[in-house]
């Protein structure tokens, strides 16, 4: 009984460290959705079309791309903490950036700041996660990023839609002197001062200080976040084993016969790919403008976002409950199948839409089809492919090269990003159904990869990846 309850008590201090790491998925899910809706009001502002501002909504991810691949060389160089930290004031002074912009260049500059930000973020949470979480519990634990990002996108919709409201409807109203889209942008410096407060509180990874040669601090570490009856010594003596066999990974460790790269770090890519061009970051970043452009309202589109982030977070929490019971691929095939059907089915509906002189219509009962195919993808990529992908990047390369496959994997997500995010003004322009039929075709092809290609992972320990 003595055991369980310490081991109860160790739990509850690895959720504690793990949801502080998580607080930077919080910002990246935040600083990444919190555009959508301030598209109108800065397309307004600076007088700029679809291409300029479908340039400066996804140049932030270009930025993403570069921080998610330098995030793991810096992690191994300075410490997963400190790493953290150097993020977390990028976040901050990002923010205030992007409140204050003087020109259309400005703005983007900054973005591209927060990006790097966001990069950062989205390769040193799992990392840290998966290293300080009990295999027993990787899988929940692992969820907690996706949670967070879920949560930031969620409270991003709120506030833009809070702010709107105190600014009277409109995105370009002033509020305390500045325009309402400028303080959805500014307000992301909150959460960023949180991030760095614990990022100076939580304890550094114990498989960083063994590699730094603390182990007598790695000691300490270990006593407090495994279970009473794991034999701490036998841990560090494991990891100092695999860690004497290995380098620092670099890009060059990843090369491999599979058109050059090892086929584990293809598969990461893989998975990173697939996650974004089934089309999941246009309801968060353009949402607002997505019914606003079949006759929604400004205010109303808002609402509708909040509405779909809030359909993510549930879909997170089924996930996070099923990840370790069911496992990781039969979680991935559920959400393929279940995003190809509502996928086509928004396609289908989206077809309907009328346009007579400026005013666009989306007639009964397609109207009423589309908003619900669209929340049902967002629930089942919610449960599956937003929740799995990150825990699997963070336990599924082998220990020697798992910070830089881990790079190059999230920087491959950011680039696939961008390339959705990029087009979709233009292409939802010329062709709103055949863009969403797109997507659709993407998540039957993510069906047919994890089949082939994905091994699942639920319950291996990490030095027995490879």
């Amino acid at each position: 009984m003595a055991t369980k309850f310490a081991h109860h008590e160790h739990l509850g201090h690895v959720v504690f460290i793990t949801a502080a790491a998580a607080i930077g998925g919080f910002l990246f899910g935040y600083d990444s959705a919190v555009i959508n809706g301030a598209v109108v009001g800065i397309q307004k502002y600076f007088h700029v079309g679809p291409v300029e501002i479908g340039f400066v909504v996804a140049i932030a991810l270009l930025g993403s791309a570069v921080g998610a691949w330098a995030g793991g060389g810096l992690a191994d160089r300075l410490g997963r903490t400190r790493t953290m930290q150097v993020a977390a004031l990028l976040f901050a002074v990002s923010s205030i950036g992007q409140m204050l912009p003087f020109a259309i260049w400005d703005l983007a500059f900054w973005r591209v700041i927060a990006g790097f930000a966001i990069g950062m973020a989205s390769v040193i949470g799992p990392a840290y996660i998966a290293e300080v979480a009990p295999p027993a519990y990787r899988g929940r634990l692992g969820s907690f990023q996706q949670l967070a990002i879920v949560l930031g996108i969620a409270v991003s919709q709120l506030v833009d839609f809070l702010i709107v409201q105190l600014a009277g409807g409109n995105v370009n109203n002033p509020l305390w002197g500045l325009q309402a889209w400028q303080w959805m942008l500014g307000a992301c410096v909150v959460p960023a001062l949180f991030y760095l407060t614990f990022a100076l509180i939580i304890p550094e990874s114990p498989r960083y200080l063994i590699m730094s040669g603390r182990t007598r601090r790695a000691r300490e570490v270990l006593a407090e976040i495994e279970p009473e009856d794991v034999d701490i010594e036998a841990h560090i003596a494991e990891i100092q084993h695999v860690l004497r066999t290995q380098r620092v990974p670099g890009l060059k460790d990843l090369r491999g016969p599979a058109l050059g790269l090892l086929p584990i770090v293809w598969i990461g890519i893989g998975l990173s790919v697939f996650q974004q061009f089934v089309g999941i970051n246009v309801i968060f970043y353009y949402s607002s403008v997505l019914w606003q452009s079949v006759g929604i309202n400004q205010s109303a589109s808002l609402l509708i976002s909040f509405s779909s982030s809030m359909i993510n977070i549930v879909g997170t929490f089924i996930a996070i409950s099923l990840v370790d019971r069911i496992g990781r691929k039969p979680l991935l095939l559920i959400g393929s199948a279940g995003m190809a059907v509502s996928l086509a089915t928004a396609a289908w509906a989206f077809s309907a839409a009328r346009t007579v002189g400026t005013t666009v219509t989306l007639p009964d009962p397609q109207g009423l089809v589309a908003l619900v195919a669209a929340n049902v993808f967002v629930l089942f990529f919610a449960l599956s492919w937003g929740v799995v992908v990150w825990v699997l990047l963070g336990e599924m390369f082998p220990n020697r090269i798992r910070a830089a496959a881990l790079g190059v994997s999230a920087g491959a997500q950011w680039i696939a990003n961008w390339a959705v995010t990029v087009t979709f003004p233009a292409m939802a322009a010329w062709n709103l159904p055949l863009t969403y039929t797109m997507y659709a075709f993407f998540a039957v092809l993510s069906f047919l990869f994890v089949v082939r290609w994905v091994r699942e992972t639920k319950g291996r320990k990490l030095e027995d990846m490879g």
